[in-house]
């Protein structure tokens, strides 16, 4: 199975729901920040895993390693249906680099004193 990564903004954090005796599953959503199509990208972690977001808030950017999962459902009327679902097995905050933000700052100083 593939692993990726995709880093965002934190836009919901769901609570952990026991959705049976052996399987609890919680949710949480991060938008890409893209300018022109931003998404809103909803991912799940199951079991254990349910309380990597007690340390996160709304807001805060994060990088999350997921695994992609699909599976079948037959209705009762026999007809099949497939889903997907994108598996968190990390969640990291994102550090923000504030000095690169000052070279970026300090840039833009000197390039605003340019008499032309």
């Amino acid at each position: 199975m593939a692993s990726f990564k995709m880093t965002g903004t934190l836009v919901f954090i769901g609570k952990t729901v026991q959705v049976s005796d052996k399987f609890a599953k919680r949710e949480f959503v991060i938008n890409d920040g893209q300018k022109d199509y931003p998404q809103d990208i909803l991912f799940q972690l199951v079991q254990d895993k349910t309380d990597f977001m007690d340390k996160f808030e709304l807001g805060q950017e994060v990088e999350v390693s997921f695994n992609m999962r699909g599976r079948k459902w037959t209705s009762p009327q026999g007809e099949d249906k497939y889903f997907n679902s994108l598996d968190a097995w990390r969640v990291d905050a994102v550090a923000k680099d504030e000095s690169a933000q000052d070279e970026v700052a300090d840039k833009q100083e000197v390039e605003d004193d340019l008499p032309f």
